[in-house]
Parts: structure tokens; C-alpha cells; sequence
């Protein structure tokens, strides 16, 4: 009779399994609380201690690591003398485990873990039978995982063993499955010894890639065991073509952004890392037309991405648009009926709910790997920070709050405008600072001189004045309705390292800005705001993306 030796910590299905084998005549062994499952079941099963002829001990420390376990897993059947040994020493082969490992991935997750707890959740002898198994693959099948006893269940029945082919699968497996075990409790008992000097990675492949990049580069979307809110590696794709290499990017740091911003509807488009346009309103729609008035441009092609349930409104002015890609943590149903009428548009609903946590960000360089934290870090913005005679109201105290939001997922160097709860202009990945500056400022000006008649004006003389644009360079303002006006605001990710920026700014109304300071030229700009009666801030804190 034929053995299968049974110890799993994950029971999910093992009970039909053993059945199985013991309708196909297999004999089981098992261990303490699989045993007790098996039996309670029904099903006959001898202890591993009656076949040892030796008790646990340890408090279970101690009860596989035996000559007549590891003799029965090792021994190469096709070699004479081996299986010699194992008659004259009275062993009997096994020829399937079925184990699975101390469930310490679970146990470390807790915030209230010890290290006794997480030491006595170290599994020895069950990747001991493991590995005994899966180096003896040719003779004996290795089970590591419920998904496969199907499989293996079939073959049994249908040629009396397992194919050599699914052996070497299931070893392969196996082989996985404990490296993953022995790398989980690696990276933890070096974190507890404080030991930085090496690095264990570990992800799931997610979907294959037709292409990276370019055509001409192979790619493969991995994704991390754990679920995080915010992510594509989760996200279901309700409509639309499979996602590309640059679709994934794009979508990320889109999500990114998203995440930014949770009191109140907030939409954001998206082109090649960048945002070309973002609004903050009382509604969906009134978040969506302020982003796409903001660029109506660059958004073509783009990827669009909002942080509430997306309706049937704001479909309607969507489907228009040539987008890539649609996502939100939800869709109205005669909302999602439209968008999907549009056969490439890829929609996705992505889980938005949940405390969002530091992650490891990795970027692969010529024969290394850069690692760091994200930045998660937005630090609030008050009037104690402003080092200027001028102080910001209370508007541009909120659009300040926007811009600088904002201006964290901008290439650097990075500079934006906004004004009344919208993304006006972009400066992107420039070599110097007041190139930047220029790019969104102009990007601003013009995007406020298409505006209607209804919600542009400009300031002259401390009044608005209804006058679409106009050939005088003034403050142009957003009116998000005919009596009530706001005025630009800039934000930069990093330190001004001379006063022109604030000089070019100054140049197209610019009434506010908020910029991390720190610069040994900092009283320059200081100075210069005064002379110009600009507001500013300096939050101390920098938000470099390269």
C-alpha cells in the first residue's frame, strides 16, 4: 500500500483530498491537529509517532525529523542499495506529502506580535519534508498548495501515479513556497537584529505585458502578496483593451495623485507621468470641467482618474473625449453603460478605501537597485509659515493647499499654478527652475484667456472687470461664478535660487506662492515679494521627483 504523509497549517480542502487517496488505497500519516481533522472525518490514519516509534516532544518542536520519515521521502527508488537500507532498517516509502508551512506571514502582521510568538510560528520540520520530497521528485509528489490536489487527485485515477511532468511542477513549487517561507522570516529577524545589507523581493505576476516601453522591450506586470488600497495590481477592469506598460505607469501616478485628495469630488488628467489638468469641486462634473478646462489640449490621449463614483453627467461630457483610460472607485450604472459603449476605453474600478501606508520604492539602475520610501508626506499649510508682509486669504489659502498637493507629482523641476480649486498651468522636468515657471505661467495665461465671457475677468485697479482677456498683462482670474473671484496661485517643489522667479511671476498676477525654502539666496525673494505684495510661504519641505 502506497503512503501519503498529511500536515498542513492550511486545512482548505485537505479533508476530500484524503478521502480521495483512501478511496484510491492509499494509507495516510499525519501529524497532531491535521490528524485529528482526518479522523474526526472518518478517515483511517496512522500517526507519525507510531511510525517513528518515537513520541513529539519540544512541545511539537520535535516530531517529523526522523530516519523513517526522511529515509522514506529520500530514497531514490531507482538505486538498488538504497531501498536496501530502507528494508533492512524497516522503512516504507511515502510517496506524496501534502504540507503546508506555520502561517508566519499572518503572525508578524500583527501590530501587537512578539518575537516569542513570531520564533514559535518557525516552521523546521515541515520544510524539512518539503525539500526531502521535492528533491526526490522523480519518486515522490510534493503538494504544497490546495489548488493542486485536484490535479493530482486525477492523475491517480486516471494512471494509477503522477506524471513526471506535474512532479517536477509541483517541485518546483514546493521549492517556491519555502524560499518565500525562508525569505519572509529572513527579512523580519533582520529587521529585528537591524541588519540592512540585504534585500529579498518578492511579487506574484499580475498579468504578462505584449510589450514595455517600446515595442522592442519585453515586460511583465508583478504584483506584491499584500493588498493595497489605490492600486492597479487590484483594480478590475470593467471595459476596454488590456492595460500596456505605459498605461500602468500613467494610471499609477494618476492614483497617486487621487489619493491626495478626500474631503471633497476631485478629478485629474493625466499625460507621460505628469498632470495636465485637476479640479476640486462640489460635485463630480464640477471637478471634471475644471480639469479639463485647465488643458483641453494635452488631455487628449490621456488618463483620467477621480476620487468618487463617477455619473452619468460627468460620463456624458467624458465620452466625447478620446481617453485611455477611465478610474474610479466606482461607476453609476447608466454611467458605466455609456462609457463602456466606447469598445478600447479601458474603465477601471479601483479600491480607494483603506489607510494607506508607507511602501518600498525601487527603481532599477545599471547593475543595482535604488530604494527609498514613497513620499506620503503633505505637510499642512498655516499662516505661521508665511514669511512675508503680504498674508494669503482665505482663498488662496486653499488654493495654495491645491497647488502644493499638486506639485509633489510633477517631474522637477516643478512648478504649478491654480487658481479657485484648478490646475491652470504645468512646468515640467526643465533644466532650471525659471524655465518651469515660464512654461506654467504661459500655460496659465493662455488657458484663462479661452475661458467664456461668464467666468474670466481681469483685475485692474483692485476691481474684475468682465473683459474676455485682453492685450494688458494683468492678474487674470478664474470666477467659478460671475461674483466671486479668486487669484493665481504658484507653488514649486523645491527652493527658488534667485528672485526671477518670483519677478516673472509677479509678471502674470501671481498673488500667492508656496515653496519649500532653504535656500542661502531665500531673503532675495523675500525681499522681492514685499516690493511686489505677493503672499509666501516656505513649508521646509522639498518634494523632488526625478
Amino acid at each position: 500500500m502506497k503512503r501519503a504523509l498529511i500536515s498542513v497549517s492550511d486545512k482548505t480542502g485537505v479533508v476530500e483530498f484524503a478521502r480521495e487517496l483512501v478511496s484510491l488505497g492509499w494509507e495516510l500519516l499525519s501529524t497532531s491537529g491535521t490528524m485529528r481533522m482526518l479522523k474526526e472525518a472518518g478517515l483511517p490514519v496512522t500517526s507519525v509517532s507510531d511510525v517513528t516509534g518515537f513520541p513529539e516532544i519540544c512541545d511539537g518542536r520535535v516530531k517529523t525529523l526522523h530516519p523513517k520519515i526522511h529515509g522514506a521521502l529520500l530514497a531514490r527508488r531507482d538505486i538498488p542499495d538504497h531501498m536496501r537500507q530502507l528494508e533492512e532498517n524497516g522503512i516504507g516509502t511515502i510517496d506524496i506529502v501534502c504540507v503546508n508551512l506555520y502561517p508566519f506571514r499572518e503572525t508578524i502582521a500583527k501590530p501587537d506580535v512578539t518575537m516569542e510568538d513570531a520564533i514559535e510560528h518557525i516552521d523546521i520540520g515541515g520544510p524539512s519534508m518539503v525539500r526531502s520530497a521535492a528533491k526526490n521528485w522523480e519518486s515522490v509528489t510534493i503538494v504544497v498548495n490546495p489548488e493542486d490536489y485536484a490535479t493530482v487527485i486525477s492523475e491517480l485515477k486516471a494512471d494509477g501515479q503522477t506524471s513526471r511532468e506535474t512532479r517536477l511542477k509541483l517541485s518546483a513549487k514546493a521549492y517556491t513556497h519555502t524560499a518565500e517561507y525562508d525569505m519572509a522570516i529572513s527579512t523580519w529577524m533582520r529587521a529585528q537584529a537591524g541588519l540592512p545589507e540585504k534585500l529579498f523581493l518578492e511579487y506574484d505576476i499580475c498579468q504578462p505585458l505584449r510589450y514595455g516601453e517600446n515595442p522592442h522591450q519585453e515586460a511583465t506586470f508583478y504584483k506584491t502578496a499584500k493588498k493595497v488600497p489605490y492600486s492597479l495590481a487590484t483594480a478590475e477592469q470593467l471595459n476596454g483593451k488590456e492595460l500596456s506598460y505605459n498605461n500602468i505607469q500613467d494610471a499609477n501616478a494618476a492614483l497617486n495623485i487621487v489619493r491626495e485628495f478626500t474631503d471633497k469630488p476631485f478629478a485629474v488628467g493625466l499625460k507621460h507621468m505628469n498632470p495636465c489638468g485637476a479640479g476640486v469641486g462640489e460635485t463630480v462634473s464640477e471637478a471634471w470641467t475644471k480639469a479639463y478646462e485647465g488643458d483641453k489640449t494635452s488631455i487628449f490621449g490621456g488618463i483620467v482618474a477621480f476620487n468618487r463614483e463617477v455619473d452619468l453627467e460627468t460620463a456624458q461630457m467624458l465620452k466625447p473625449i478620446f481617453l485611455e483610460i477611465v478610474m474610479a472607485p466606482s461607476f453609476a450604472p447608466d454611467a458605466l453603460e455609456l462609457l463602456c459603449s466606447k469598445k478600447n476605453l479601458r474603465v477601471l474600478k479601483v479600491d480607494m478605501e483603506g489607510e494607506v501606508k508607507k511602501q518600498m520604492a525601487c527603481v532599477s539602475v545599471n547593475g543595482g537597485l535604488l530604494v527609498q520610501n514613497q513620499d506620503l508626506d503633505t505637510c499642512a499649510l498655516s499662516l505661521d509659515q508665511c514669511v512675508t508682509k503680504a498674508k494669503p486669504t482665505d482663498a488662496q489659502m486653499k488654493d495654495l493647499e491645491f497647488t502644493w498637493k499638486m506639485v509633489k507629482h510633477v517631474k522637477s523641476n516643478a512648478i504649478v499654478v491654480g487658481c479657485g480649486g484648478m490646475l491652470l498651468g504645468v512646468g515640467a522636468g526643465q533644466m532650471n527652475r525659471v524655465g518651469s515657471a515660464k512654461i506654467a505661467l504661459e500655460q496659465a495665461e493662455e488657458g484663462l484667456a479661452s475661458q467664456t465671457h461668464a467666468t474670466l475677468g481681469t483685475v485692474r485697479g483692485g476691481t474684475v472687470s468682465e473683459a474676455n482677456g485682453g492685450a494688458e498683462r494683468s492678474e487674470a482670474v478664474w470666477l467659478s461664478e460671475p461674483s466671486s473671484a479668486g487669484s493665481l496661485v504658484l507653488a514649486s517643489d523645491a527652493f527658488f535660487p534667485f528672485d526671477d522667479c518670483v519677478t516673472l511671476a509677479a509678471q502674470y498676477g501671481v498673488k500667492a506662492i508656496v515653496q519649500p525654502g532653504g535656500s542661502i539666496r531665500d531673503e532675495d525673494s523675500i525681499k522681492k515679494c514685499d516690493e511686489l505684495g505677493i503672499a509666501m510661504l516656505f513649508t521646509g519641505e522639498r518634494h523632488f521627483k526625478h
